[in-house]
């Protein structure tokens, strides 16, 4: 039998693309009229994988919000492995949200995509969960390919990546 080929499907996010997403965003805040004299803030959390946005009211919250999105998307961050908390009312008046970054596949996600993978009914491709990645292996480069391929065109609620090609 030929020597297997293998590749690992990961999700993380560039966290210095993020921190650099959330200066834009602190910027385009502070220089906006409708967010002049407000008490707005963005809180960038980085060891917690977390991003702290605390405004004065719902709209305030919900155009930061649009602000730090598109400063991501701008910045190549993937807005699916972000995650919006509730809107919590803090004191004086104020609102907060939080938005957490997900760094790998959730076993969730892992297990959807290996059996995801399994319905697809390719010849020879194994596929195994390890940690927060998960490891795609088969003697043939074509069924790995195919198997990128049927996995691009499936959304399993985080941004997939394919690296660590090995044969």
């Amino acid at each position: 039998m030929g020597a297997q080929v293998s590749f690992d499907i990961t999700s993380a996010v560039d966290l210095q693309e993020v921190d650099n997403a959330v200066n834009q965003a602190r910027k385009e805040i502070a220089q906006r009229y409708d967010f002049k004299g407000s008490k707005s803030a963005i809180d960038f959390q980085r060891a917690e994988n977390l991003i702290v946005l605390t405004t004065e009211d719902s709209f305030k919250m919900d155009a930061m919000w649009d602000i730090l999105q598109t400063r991501m998307i701008r910045r190549g961050v993937p807005v699916k492995n972000l995650t919006l908390s509730d809107l919590e009312d803090i004191a004086g008046g104020m609102v907060k949200r939080s938005v957490t970054l997900q760094q790998g596949i959730s076993s969730d996600a892992a297990k959807a995509i290996v059996k995801y993978l399994k319905e697809q009914s390719l010849k020879k491709v194994q596929a195994s969960i390890q940690a927060d990645q998960v490891r795609v292996s088969s003697p043939s480069k074509d069924e790995l390919q195919q198997a990128i391929r049927v996995l691009k065109l499936h959304d399993f609620g985080v941004e997939l990546q394919f690296g660590n090609y090995r044969e």
